[in-house]
Protein backbone atom coordinates (compact mmCIF):
# COMPACT_ATOMS: atom_id res chain seq x y z
CA UNK A 1 0.00 0.00 0.00
CA UNK A 2 1.03 3.61 -0.42
CA UNK A 3 0.04 6.73 1.46
CA UNK A 4 0.91 10.41 1.17
CA UNK A 5 2.62 11.72 4.32
CA UNK A 6 4.21 15.17 4.55
CA UNK A 7 4.00 15.39 0.75
CA UNK A 8 5.96 12.17 0.35
CA UNK A 9 4.68 8.94 -1.19
CA UNK A 10 5.24 6.23 1.40
CA UNK A 11 5.04 2.46 0.96
CA UNK A 12 3.79 0.44 3.92
CA UNK A 13 1.97 -2.74 4.88
CA UNK A 14 -0.49 -3.29 7.71
CA UNK A 15 -1.89 -6.70 8.60
CA UNK A 16 -3.02 -8.96 11.41
CA UNK A 17 -5.28 -8.34 14.39
CA UNK A 18 -4.51 -7.49 17.99
CA UNK A 19 -2.19 -5.10 19.80
CA UNK A 20 -0.38 -2.71 17.45
CA UNK A 21 3.28 -3.41 16.74
CA UNK A 22 5.30 -1.01 14.59
CA UNK A 23 8.48 -2.39 12.99
CA UNK A 24 11.18 0.08 11.95
CA UNK A 25 13.98 -1.01 9.60
CA UNK A 26 17.64 -0.02 9.56
CA UNK A 27 19.62 2.21 7.21
CA UNK A 28 19.52 1.14 3.58
CA UNK A 29 16.80 -1.45 4.20
CA UNK A 30 13.04 -1.72 3.75
CA UNK A 31 9.90 -3.62 4.74
CA UNK A 32 11.24 -7.00 3.65
CA UNK A 33 14.00 -6.97 6.25
CA UNK A 34 11.50 -6.68 9.13
CA UNK A 35 8.66 -8.84 7.81
CA UNK A 36 10.24 -12.20 8.82
CA UNK A 37 9.90 -11.15 12.46
CA UNK A 38 6.25 -10.24 12.05
CA UNK A 39 5.48 -13.47 10.21
CA UNK A 40 7.13 -15.51 12.98
CA UNK A 41 5.10 -13.82 15.72
CA UNK A 42 1.39 -13.79 14.78
CA UNK A 43 -1.43 -12.44 16.91
CA UNK A 44 -0.72 -8.74 16.52
CA UNK A 45 -1.57 -5.96 14.08
CA UNK A 46 1.66 -5.05 12.33
CA UNK A 47 2.54 -1.80 10.64
CA UNK A 48 5.79 -1.85 8.64
CA UNK A 49 6.94 0.94 6.35
CA UNK A 50 9.75 1.97 4.05
CA UNK A 51 11.25 5.08 5.63
CA UNK A 52 11.54 8.11 3.30
CA UNK A 53 14.57 7.61 1.08
CA UNK A 54 14.50 3.80 1.29
CA UNK A 55 12.72 0.96 -0.47
CA UNK A 56 9.86 2.33 -2.54
CA UNK A 57 9.22 5.44 -0.45
CA UNK A 58 10.11 8.88 -1.77
CA UNK A 59 13.26 10.63 -0.67
CA UNK A 60 12.89 13.70 1.57
CA UNK A 61 13.06 17.01 -0.26
CA UNK A 62 15.89 18.17 2.02
CA UNK A 63 18.32 16.52 4.42
CA UNK A 64 16.75 15.13 7.62
CA UNK A 65 17.97 14.05 11.02
CA UNK A 66 16.54 11.53 13.49
CA UNK A 67 14.12 14.13 14.86
CA UNK A 68 12.76 14.76 11.36
CA UNK A 69 12.22 11.03 10.83
CA UNK A 70 10.47 10.91 14.19
CA UNK A 71 8.12 13.76 13.27
CA UNK A 72 7.39 11.97 10.02
CA UNK A 73 6.66 8.75 11.92
CA UNK A 74 4.28 10.61 14.23
CA UNK A 75 2.33 11.93 11.24
CA UNK A 76 2.38 8.54 9.49
CA UNK A 77 1.10 6.57 12.50
CA UNK A 78 -1.64 9.11 13.07
CA UNK A 79 -2.78 8.71 9.46
CA UNK A 80 -2.85 4.91 9.66
CA UNK A 81 -4.63 5.02 13.04
CA UNK A 82 -1.96 3.50 15.28
CA UNK A 83 -1.97 4.59 18.92
CA UNK A 84 0.14 3.51 21.91
CA UNK A 85 1.95 0.77 19.95
CA UNK A 86 4.75 -1.59 20.81
CA UNK A 87 7.65 -0.12 18.83
CA UNK A 88 10.42 -2.41 17.58
CA UNK A 89 13.39 -0.90 15.78
CA UNK A 90 16.61 -2.22 14.27
CA UNK A 91 19.74 -0.06 14.04
CA UNK A 92 18.75 3.29 12.45
CA UNK A 93 15.10 2.32 12.99
CA UNK A 94 15.97 1.84 16.64
CA UNK A 95 17.28 5.37 16.80
CA UNK A 96 13.95 6.61 15.51
CA UNK A 97 12.19 4.35 18.01
CA UNK A 98 14.19 5.92 20.87
CA UNK A 99 13.27 9.41 19.75
CA UNK A 100 9.61 8.48 19.14
CA UNK A 101 9.22 6.74 22.51
CA UNK A 102 10.76 9.71 24.32
CA UNK A 103 7.87 11.97 23.30
CA UNK A 104 4.90 9.73 22.50
CA UNK A 105 2.74 7.18 24.28
CA UNK A 106 4.07 3.69 23.59
CA UNK A 107 3.25 0.39 25.24
CA UNK A 108 6.75 -1.10 25.09
CA UNK A 109 9.97 -0.66 23.15
CA UNK A 110 12.33 -3.27 21.67
CA UNK A 111 15.67 -2.26 20.19
CA UNK A 112 17.99 -4.41 18.07
CA UNK A 113 21.54 -3.06 17.64
CA UNK A 114 20.40 0.54 18.06
CA UNK A 115 23.14 2.75 19.51
CA UNK A 116 22.46 6.29 20.71
CA UNK A 117 25.48 7.75 18.94
CA UNK A 118 27.44 5.35 16.75
CA UNK A 119 27.03 5.39 13.00
CA UNK A 120 26.03 2.67 10.60
CA UNK A 121 29.01 1.36 8.65
CA UNK A 122 29.52 0.37 5.03
CA UNK A 123 29.72 -3.29 6.00
CA UNK A 124 25.92 -3.35 6.38
CA UNK A 125 25.53 -4.71 2.85
CA UNK A 126 27.87 -7.62 3.54
CA UNK A 127 26.23 -8.28 6.91
CA UNK A 128 22.78 -8.54 5.36
CA UNK A 129 23.95 -10.84 2.58
CA UNK A 130 25.80 -13.12 5.00
CA UNK A 131 22.76 -13.25 7.26
CA UNK A 132 20.45 -14.05 4.36
CA UNK A 133 22.68 -16.94 3.28
CA UNK A 134 22.88 -18.42 6.78
CA UNK A 135 19.17 -18.53 7.57
CA UNK A 136 16.95 -21.24 6.02
CA UNK A 137 14.13 -19.85 3.91
CA UNK A 138 15.77 -16.45 3.60
CA UNK A 139 16.50 -16.69 -0.12
CA UNK A 140 14.03 -13.93 -0.92
CA UNK A 141 15.71 -11.67 1.59
CA UNK A 142 19.01 -12.46 -0.10
CA UNK A 143 17.55 -11.46 -3.46
CA UNK A 144 16.20 -8.29 -1.88
CA UNK A 145 19.58 -7.50 -0.36
CA UNK A 146 21.40 -7.94 -3.69
CA UNK A 147 18.88 -5.76 -5.48
CA UNK A 148 18.29 -2.99 -2.96
CA UNK A 149 21.17 -2.96 -0.53
CA UNK A 150 23.51 -3.09 -3.49
CA UNK A 151 22.20 0.33 -4.44
CA UNK A 152 22.61 1.75 -0.93
CA UNK A 153 25.89 3.41 -1.85
CA UNK A 154 24.12 5.11 -4.73
CA UNK A 155 21.32 6.28 -2.47
CA UNK A 156 23.79 7.60 0.08
CA UNK A 157 25.64 9.35 -2.73
CA UNK A 158 22.65 11.59 -3.42
CA UNK A 159 23.18 14.97 -1.76
CA UNK A 160 20.07 14.64 0.41
CA UNK A 161 20.72 11.14 1.76
CA UNK A 162 24.45 11.71 2.17
CA UNK A 163 23.75 14.75 4.32
CA UNK A 164 20.97 12.91 6.13
CA UNK A 165 23.36 10.11 7.09
CA UNK A 166 25.87 12.61 8.48
CA UNK A 167 23.10 14.31 10.47
CA UNK A 168 21.99 11.01 11.98
CA UNK A 169 25.54 9.91 12.83
CA UNK A 170 26.20 13.17 14.65
CA UNK A 171 22.95 13.26 16.62
CA UNK A 172 23.28 12.16 20.25
CA UNK A 173 20.08 10.58 21.58
CA UNK A 174 21.19 10.10 25.18
CA UNK A 175 18.74 12.66 26.55
CA UNK A 176 15.91 11.11 24.54
CA UNK A 177 16.73 7.67 25.94
CA UNK A 178 16.48 9.04 29.48
CA UNK A 179 12.94 10.27 28.79
CA UNK A 180 11.53 6.87 27.78
CA UNK A 181 9.05 5.71 30.42
CA UNK A 182 7.89 2.49 28.75
CA UNK A 183 9.58 -0.86 29.49
CA UNK A 184 12.43 -1.18 26.99
CA UNK A 185 14.17 -4.38 25.95
CA UNK A 186 17.56 -4.34 24.23
CA UNK A 187 18.40 -7.45 22.20
CA UNK A 188 22.00 -7.42 21.00
CA UNK A 189 24.35 -9.77 19.22
CA UNK A 190 27.59 -10.42 21.11
CA UNK A 191 29.51 -10.14 17.83
CA UNK A 192 27.85 -6.92 16.65
CA UNK A 193 30.55 -4.73 15.11
CA UNK A 194 28.16 -2.07 13.80
CA UNK A 195 26.91 -1.33 17.32
CA UNK A 196 29.22 -3.09 19.81
CA UNK A 197 27.79 -4.56 23.00
CA UNK A 198 29.46 -1.74 24.97
CA UNK A 199 27.02 0.64 23.27
CA UNK A 200 24.12 -1.49 24.45
CA UNK A 201 25.36 -1.33 28.04
CA UNK A 202 25.64 2.45 27.84
CA UNK A 203 22.09 2.66 26.49
CA UNK A 204 20.76 0.32 29.17
CA UNK A 205 22.25 2.58 31.85
CA UNK A 206 20.36 5.57 30.44
CA UNK A 207 16.95 3.88 30.43
CA UNK A 208 14.51 4.24 33.31
CA UNK A 209 13.11 0.74 32.78
CA UNK A 210 15.51 -1.10 30.50
CA UNK A 211 16.98 -4.58 30.24
CA UNK A 212 19.64 -6.05 27.96
CA UNK A 213 19.67 -9.55 26.51
CA UNK A 214 22.82 -10.63 24.67
CA UNK A 215 22.61 -13.30 21.98
CA UNK A 216 25.92 -15.13 21.90
CA UNK A 217 27.53 -15.63 18.51
CA UNK A 218 25.15 -13.25 16.73
CA UNK A 219 25.98 -10.09 14.79
CA UNK A 220 24.19 -6.82 14.00
CA UNK A 221 21.39 -8.94 12.52
CA UNK A 222 20.79 -11.05 15.62
CA UNK A 223 17.01 -10.72 15.23
CA UNK A 224 17.25 -12.66 11.96
CA UNK A 225 20.11 -14.99 12.84
CA UNK A 226 18.37 -16.17 16.02
CA UNK A 227 14.81 -15.51 14.89
CA UNK A 228 13.07 -18.22 16.91
CA UNK A 229 15.00 -17.33 20.05
CA UNK A 230 14.06 -13.67 19.59
CA UNK A 231 10.41 -14.63 19.05
CA UNK A 232 10.43 -16.60 22.31
CA UNK A 233 11.95 -13.64 24.14
CA UNK A 234 9.37 -11.27 22.68
CA UNK A 235 6.49 -13.56 23.64
CA UNK A 236 7.55 -13.21 27.27
CA UNK A 237 8.13 -9.46 27.02
CA UNK A 238 5.20 -8.17 25.04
Amino acid sequence: MTIQVDNLKIRYIQYGEGTDIVLLHGWGQNIEMMKPLADALPGYRYTILDFPGFGESEEPKSDWNTTDYTEFLEHFLKQVNVKNPIVIGHSFGGRVAICYASRNEVSKVVLFGAPCVRSERKSLKESILKTAKKIPGMDKIGEFAKKYIGSTDYRNATPVMRKTLVNIINQDLSEEAKKIKAPTLLIWGSLDTEAPIEDAKKLEALLEDGALITLEGCTHYAYLEALQQVVNILKNFI
